[in-house]
């Protein structure tokens, strides 16, 4: 029987990072990442699910969903206001100069 050989997800990414087309879409979409990597560890600290989150925003669970994959669309301020207050944070928001991708 063949072994099943695995790889975790920095490594798969660290591959990824490698191709240049994935790569310019990686940081395109890298703020909305790091949005949903804070959600995810902020609820996770607070030790409640998804839909207890939900609950406390007052939206669904599939909402709560999206905003931790990073693909949710047309994401408002007044959204993410919900969300950090539910979480005991605020969220603040920066313009930064934009990096010139290669």
């Amino acid at each position: 029987m063949e072994e099943i050989k695995t790889i975790n997800s920095k490594q798969l990414l660290e591959r990824q990072l490698k191709d240049e087309n994935f790569r310019k879409e990686y940081a395109r979409l890298e703020e909305e990442f790091e949005i949903a990597r804070q959600v995810i560890k902020l609820r996770k600290k607070l030790n409640i699910t998804q839909k207890e989150l939900a609950d406390r925003v007052g939206t669904s669970q599939p909402a709560i969903a999206r905003l931790e994959s990073g693909e949710y669309k047309n994401l408002t301020l007044s959204f993410l206001r919900r969300v950090g207050k539910a979480l005991g944070v605020i969220p603040e928001v920066h313009f930064k100069k934009l990096k010139k991708v290669h």
